[in-house]
């Protein structure tokens, strides 16, 4: 599966199996989608590769540690490695295709603009949950 920034300067590709997604409803993520929720899914460092356009990335990081990847050209938000290094934090966005692909859980729904509507069955987490159970989460559906 393929995904890429708005105006194709940067392409990376996911190889098998395919996580769902999450949907963030925390201000930082509201203010850097300009949206109600920040859609996204993580996926293993080992099954994710650029094909193009790594010198073309920026980035923005905070005091606090959050950060944002972005085309230097459009400003579409990219892919990024959490804070361990195993994973890559995929905007589900940039994906070219999304069959198959489901909302697993909603985070920081406690936190969530009061215009917003959660429209989803997704589990609700009124914060973070624990790495493991929302890994589990966005996997279970692979595991059937």
């Amino acid at each position: 599966m393929k995904g890429q920034c708005l105006c194709t300067r940067v392409v990376f590709e996911l190889t098998p199996p395919i996580p769902d997604i999450y949907q963030c409803h925390c201000s930082l993520c509201r203010q850097v989608s300009g949206a109600a929720s920040n859609a996204a899914m993580i996926i293993s460092a080992a099954q994710f590769g650029w094909i193009r356009g790594q010198q073309d990335i920026r980035q923005f990081a905070t005091d606090s540690g959050f950060k944002s990847h972005f085309c230097a050209h459009c400003g579409s938000p990219l892919p990024n490695l959490t804070r361990d290094d195993t994973a890559y934090w995929i905007p589900a966005g940039l994906l070219r295709e999304s069959d198959g692909i489901n909302v697993a859980a909603h985070l920081y729904v406690d936190s969530k603009a009061q215009w917003d509507q959660i429209a989803t069955q997704a589990e609700c987490f009124a914060e973070m949950p624990d790495p493991d159970t929302l890994n589990q989460l966005l996997n279970s559906s692979r595991q059937k």
